[in-house]
């Protein structure tokens, strides 16, 4: 019998992460026995969820420690867990703070593991893409179980099973040697419109647009779209222009929208990683010679300052 299991991320309010729902769909088509492994307050609540969406059985701790320190309590409790109840693949989200506990979780076992993946054919074969994005490759994973992978965002559609989950309660005995990154701070991002990964529809904005003050020309176009989210090249993270929140690419989030606006970007292979998979790309750039055509459903050559602001009448004309 082959027993897959999830890290899953969840809030203080018991809402698991999108992508702990997106690996349980797919671990359900793995392993003959799925379980997810819940740390921190919000556990138990978000249990139905994780049951929903294919775990059989959910380890869950409510624990403040977990929450408080990083990764280090995580991947002690969660070696425990391993040792008594031996899965076959183990499989996490690509946050900071899955992969960090993955790598810790790798050390300590001396498992395989894998980051970057897109794709898992198998419990012991997994699929992920190199030379930004342009290559695919197959890679098996030897060694002994659990196999560890870290998995790309939007890799899977979250699609609910209608199951439920059995809670086990787990202890978190964990050293005071293994207590010391402590977060002293969080800051939330505040913002008016949907979540960047979970947008229907994303105006990307690059260095084309020549100006910070430029960039709230994406800011009215998306609240002229509606239910519309703006993201950045790295470029302009790197410039300073908008927080690293809203990159796209390799280096940052992986989107999938019904519809994705590039304005201003050139479509460097690292970008593109992070958007391609897109339904439908719109490209704006004066540069005729722009990668990002290549790739593009649909594409404006024309400079940004006098197409965005154009496009923005129109569309707000269209919805009266």
């Amino acid at each position: 019998m082959t027993t897959v299991w999830v890290y899953a991320e969840v809030g203080a309010d018991g809402r698991p992460e999108p992508t702990a729902l997106e690996l349980l769909t797919k671990a359900r088509s793995l392993g003959d026995a799925v379980a997810a492994v819940a740390l921190g307050p919000g556990a138990r609540a978000a249990a139905p969820a994780l049951g929903e969406h294919g775990a059989q059985t959910v380890y869950a701790s409510e624990d403040p420690v977990f929450a408080e320190f990083l990764a280090e309590p995580a991947a002690h409790v969660l070696a425990g867990l391993i040792a008594e109840h031996r899965p076959n693949l183990l499989l996490f989200a690509a946050t900071y703070d899955s992969r960090e506990v993955a790598g810790r979780l790798q050390a300590r076992l001396g498992a395989t593991l894998m980051a970057n993946a897109t794709d898992l054919p198998a419990p012991d074969r997994a699929v992920t893409q190199i030379f930004g994005g342009t290559r695919v490759v197959e890679v098996a994973l030897g060694g002994p179980d659990p196999k560890l992978v870290v998995v790309r965002p939007k890799s899977f559609a979250a699609e609910p099973s209608g199951g439920t989950a059995d809670v086990v309660e787990v202890a978190a005995d964990v050293p005071e040697g293994l207590r010391r990154a402590r977060r002293v701070e969080r800051h939330e991002e505040r913002a008016a419109g949907p979540k960047l990964e979970e947008a229907r529809v994303v105006v990307a904005g690059g260095r084309g647009l020549g100006d910070e003050a430029n960039f709230d020309l994406l800011r009215q176009l998306a609240d002229a779209i509606g239910n519309a989210a703006v993201g950045a090249s790295r470029a302009v993270v790197d410039a300073g222009w908008v927080p690293y929140a809203l990159q796209i690419g390799q280096t940052g989030k992986t989107v999938k929208p019904d519809v994705y606006i590039a304005v201003g970007i050139s479509g460097a292979i690292q970008h593109r990683v992070g958007m391609k998979e897109a339904k439908r790309i719109v490209a704006v750039n004066k540069d005729a010679d722009a990668p990002i055509f290549e790739i593009a459903d649909l594409g404006v050559v024309g400079d940004a300052l006098t197409v965005v602001p154009a496009l923005i009448e129109e569309v707000r004309r269209h919805r009266g």
